[in-house]
């Protein structure tokens, strides 16, 4: 039977944990980063933990997914843009997941302020909706990001 040491770099310190069982814990700083408040928000997405993402960072998100090659695309929810489940237990095609889609996938889009643009356009005329930017991969026909762009004020 062979042994697996732990590396130099991390030391194994013997504590005890609230319920009296003894346990190992890695020493060492650990850093964490506050997430946003989740009481009493709605979770639509991933980045729905952390605070909204302004102008900015929208930008950087968009060209990020460029970067990686997907296509961007817009959708927008009116009413109800979390998942929800209104008629039965099992999940289904309304209970939130899929939304209305903001004209056609930007092929060819190299810029984010295309998109913002598109972004303001919807909310402008959907100002009571929801709108989401997604990164779609065509050659593997998934979607692989999606973030909250716009929310309605309250």
């Amino acid at each position: 039977m062979t042994m697996i040491t732990p590396s130099s770099e991390l030391t194994l310190t013997k504590g005890t944990s609230p319920a009296g069982l003894n346990e190992f814990a890695l020493g060492g700083k650990v850093q964490c980063m506050q997430v946003w408040p989740p009481e009493g928000l709605k979770k639509f997405e991933t980045l729905s933990y952390l605070p909204p993402l302004d102008r900015e960072g929208l930008a950087n998100e968009i060209s990020y997914l460029m970067r990686m090659g997907w296509v961007p695309c817009l959708e927008f929810e009116v009413g109800e843009a979390y998942i929800h489940r209104e008629y039965h237990n099992l999940p289904g095609y309304y209970d939130g997941r899929y939304w209305t889609m903001w004209k056609l996938p930007m092929y060819g889009c190299t810029d984010p302020a295309q998109v913002l643009k598109e972004v303001d356009e919807c909310s402008k005329l959907y100002p009571h909706a929801h709108i989401r930017i997604l990164g779609f991969d065509n050659k593997r026909q998934v979607q692989c990001i999606s973030f909250i762009a716009y929310k309605p004020p309250s």
